[in-house]
């Protein structure tokens, strides 16, 4: 056995046993908190969204058994992958309030609804998914491609350094979805927004993620600073500045508001006609998607190359 190959499978074991310790200690609490008595979690009254009680301690046993499940299959098998990714977003959603909260935290606020019981539950069922999600993706590289080193799928040759067409689409969409948003909140008016500096904030904030953003993860002044930035004209961009935010904001306003159109859907009561909430948060989820898209393709591009296959 080699070196690497000794190494990724010390990497792969550690992985699992990351994933059951987290089933472990989040499942354990849950499972006190279904047998005993929940904290009452703020004037929110809720941690977690449609996974509650039972439901919380079957996603923590599933996501334990899957990570078992994912280290010891040694070929590709495209629906233990299906599934495993399925829980892991099954668990995002379910801590789906935790994306305001963190945009809370990152103006210098809280909402009147936070309580940190409940954050600190979101948080930790995040942290689930995000290692479940690492376990599956080891498992996809180490099953699906024919280099050792680096399990790659794509052919030899060339690097390609310019966006896929489908990210430029993503990205234009996500712009748009935006945009759709905006248009659908100047119907109704601006009057309840414009007197919360909170709430300008979060409309700038937006702005920002929802323009910019995806459009530097498929332009070239994504990759390298444009000249008129001062001290960093030339240098190239630390991927991580896009890829953390491409990745995590998209996949949070995908499930955010992906639980709110059940919300909307079961009934729940709300200031906003029901046409409106469709709107707004079909073109949150059209924004999202399309930030994920993009920020795979500006992943999928900007990746070291392979030391032994050169991909």
């Amino acid at each position: 056995m080699t070196a690497t190959a000794s190494t990724a499978r010390g990497d792969r074991h550690d992985l699992t046993y990351a994933v059951l310790g987290w089933a472990v200690a989040y499942g354990g609490v849950r499972l006190a908190w279904t047998l005993g008595e929940a904290p009452d979690f703020g004037r929110f009254g809720l941690d977690l969204l449609g996974f509650t009680g039972w439901r919380s301690v079957a996603l923590c046993v599933a996501a334990g058994v899957l990570a078992v499940a994912l280290d010891r299959a040694t070929t590709w098998r495209p629906v233990l992958a299906g599934i495993a990714w399925t829980v892991a977003g099954t668990l995002i959603a379910a801590a789906a309030i935790l994306l305001p909260e963190v945009v809370g935290f990152l103006l210098f606020t809280v909402g009147p609804y936070f309580d940190p019981v409940a954050f600190a539950s979101r948080l930790g069922c995040v942290i689930g998914a995000i290692l479940l999600g690492l376990a599956t993706a080891r498992y996809q590289r180490r099953t699906r491609g024919d280099c050792p080193d680096c399990c790659r799928t794509i052919r030899p040759g060339p690097r390609r350094s310019a966006p896929a067409r489908w990210a430029r689409w993503a990205a234009y969409a996500a712009v748009a979805g935006l945009v759709t948003r905006f248009a659908a909140q100047a119907v109704v008016g601006f009057d309840s927004l414009t007197h919360d500096a909170l709430v300008i904030r979060l409309e700038i904030g937006l702005l920002l993620a929802g323009v910019l953003l995806p459009l530097a993860l498929v332009h070239r002044w994504g990759e390298i600073w444009p000249r008129w930035v001062p001290l960093l004209a030339g240098r190239t961009i630390p991927r991580l500045l896009l890829l953390v935010p491409g990745f995590g904001i998209g996949v949070g306003i995908v499930a955010y508001f992906g639980m709110g159109f059940v919300q909307v859907a079961s009934g729940s009561g709300s200031e906003f006609s029901d046409t409106f909430l469709w709107v707004a948060m079909s073109s949150y989820c059209v924004m999202g998607l399309g930030l994920v898209s993009a920020s795979s393709d500006y992943h999928l591009r900007t990746r070291s190359a392979c030391g032994a296959c050169g991909r």
